[in-house]
């Protein structure tokens, strides 16, 4: 049942952002579960105690792919499935947390919540250079 819950949340706040940020409607289903898929394995792997940054840059390289997949399924950016199918697995909780212990005078705690942040954003825009270069490289060997 807690797997349905994280699998029906991450899709809705997926496709929420999605129509927020104006998306085309052929494209919010397929970014809905993008999103989803991205955070069950975010939620999986953290579950089985895998680093925190490894377990966000797997999440974002499964996003980058399936947005790549679709991208070309649907012959539209790979932009338009990204942004929304990256808001689970974006740090807003440890971004709230840093700025309040700074605010309250905890600058260690602070710094803490900092550095997951840090850790979590860098992972993140690390499975999505990853995600890239993978692409090129299939890219050129299918020119070949």
């Amino acid at each position: 049942m807690m797997l349905l819950i994280h699998f029906l949340f991450s899709f809705m706040s997926t496709v929420s952002f999605g129509v927020l940020t104006n998306v085309p409607r052929r494209t919010l289903l397929a970014s809905g579960l993008i999103g989803s898929l991205g955070w069950m394995v975010y939620f999986f792997m953290r579950e089985a105690d895998y680093p925190l940054g490894f377990s966000n840059f797997i999440a974002a390289f499964l996003i980058g792919c399936l947005s790549i997949f679709f991208s070309r399924l649907k012959k539209i950016p790979m932009l338009v499935f990204i942004v929304p199918s990256l808001v689970p697995l974006v740090p807003g909780g440890p971004a709230y947390l840093a700025v309040r212990e700074i605010v309250i005078g905890d600058g260690d705690k602070g710094l803490y919540y900092m550095l997951i942040v840090a850790v979590t954003a860098g992972a993140i825009a690390g499975g999505f250079v990853m995600t890239t270069l993978v692409e090129k490289i299939v890219a050129r060997f299918q020119k070949v």
